[in-house]
């Protein structure tokens, strides 16, 4: 390649990773509610608009990051932006894709009586919930489509909406993916099905991440530095838990609020509910949680918190899938590997189903609420309204009403 075809190839892929990072910040911006909400964000933007990945490989992501500890959808499309242009490309999706409200949240962490002063009113966002849930039931329409194939599908698919609605327990969400992955198996009668497959693992992420758990764990514990304590804690929710951010607030609730008192159950709760109406991943509460908790450090110190928090819940996630990722890529060639994702994606678009049915149970049965959410579908199927148009349009009619 000549110089003039290196410049023009530089060109070219800076024009399509700009509009890569373009479509991510779109998908912020309209990423309300928990991962699966966010799933169906991305089945609009990223697979059915702009064609980034498929369908099946969206639903490879999600079965793939269920099972990984850390926030589920920031892996999934960190996973996209890996796909698309490496490791750089993933990087910035990152940011792009959560840095604007860790920013928000800092800010937030703060104001103090922030809700007076601002007169906000949760009233202003009863809408997103019901938006969430039309978003969740487009993508297991457009993603239910492609996986499920036949009976023992659907039965796949039963069974993981069942199972994952009457049982919340952390543990169960990985289990019924790895058991459909199992079953799918089992029930082949195919031959040669762990053919050798080479891979390459890039081991220096999986080290990165022990090293980073070991030795902040290790300098938790022999300082008082409370910034040090609070990157310790915050990386350890960041690898304890498997899920979105509904997932580790528990977590975090028992060890800020009850065992360290940083921080009162009424203030944790505030900054709780002003993340449910905000776009972007549920992990950036951690920016807020993280400044409450070091608000007597000063102005400097609670800015150190604020990223403390996030950078610590999002950073061991993010070396998780950095390594997992192009081993999954190696592994899928592997014929076991591709019957244990045919078995594996019903279950996960269960897992779906089973959230859009406990959201629907929360938000209510009333006529407005079910009303948006039946608009929202609609809208999402029509395909003429972007997702952004549709959340700016849900709040403003909960604003004015």
């Amino acid at each position: 390649m000549n110089r003039t075809e290196e410049v023009f190839a530089f060109k070219e892929n800076r024009k399509k990773y700009s509009t890569f990072l373009k479509d991510v910040f779109i998908c912020s911006l309209g990423a309300y509610g928990g991962p699966e909400a966010h799933y169906g964000v991305f089945s609009d933007q990223m697979v059915a608009k702009k064609k980034y990945i498929t369908e099946e490989e969206l639903t490879e992501l999600i079965a793939l990051t269920g099972i990984l500890p850390g926030p589920s959808s920031t892996q999934t499309i960190i996973a996209m932006g890996y796909k698309v242009g490496g490791v750089p490309l993933a990087f910035f999706t990152m940011i792009v894709w959560a840095l604007p409200v860790l920013c928000l949240m800092t800010t937030l962490s703060f104001m103090g009586v922030w809700g007076e002063r601002l007169n906000f009113s949760p009233e202003n966002f009863r809408y997103v919930g019901p938006m969430a849930v039309g978003f969740i039931l487009m993508a297991i329409y457009t993603i239910g489509k492609k996986v499920i194939r036949n009976s023992f599908h659907w039965a796949l698919f039963f069974f993981g909406a069942i199972v994952t609605y009457f049982y919340k327990a952390n543990w169960v969400f990985p289990a019924v993916l790895l058991f459909g992955g199992v079953a799918a198996v089992l029930s082949s009668k195919e031959n040669n099905l762990f053919q050798r497959v080479e891979i390459r693992p890039p081991w220096k992420y999986f080290v990165a991440f022990l090293t980073f758990a070991l030795g902040l764990a290790f300098l938790g514990k022999i300082t008082d530095n409370r910034l040090i304590q609070l990157l310790d804690g915050f990386y350890r929710y960041g690898y304890l838990v498997i899920g979105g951010g509904q997932v580790v607030v528990p977590l975090m609730f028992s060890d800020l609020v009850e065992v360290h008192s940083y921080m009162t159950g009424e203030e944790f709760l505030r900054g709780f509910g002003i993340v449910q109406g905000l776009p972007g991943p549920m992990f950036s509460f951690s920016a807020y949680a993280g400044g409450m908790a070091a608000r007597d450090l000063g102005t400097f110190g609670q800015l150190l918190g604020a990223m403390a928090g996030g950078l610590g819940v999002f950073l061991p996630g993010v070396l998780l899938i950095f390594f997992v990722y192009p081993i999954w890529e190696d592994l899928k060639k592997m014929r076991a590997i591709q019957l244990s994702i045919s078995g594996i994606a019903p279950v996960a678009c269960g897992l779906i189903l089973a959230s859009a049915i406990s959201m629907i149970g929360k938000n209510g049965m009333a006529w407005d609420i079910l009303l948006v959410t039946i608009g929202t579908t609609a809208l999402l199927f029509t395909k003429k309204i972007p997702s952004p148009v549709i959340v700016l349009m849900v709040i403003l009619l909960g604003v004015f009403t």
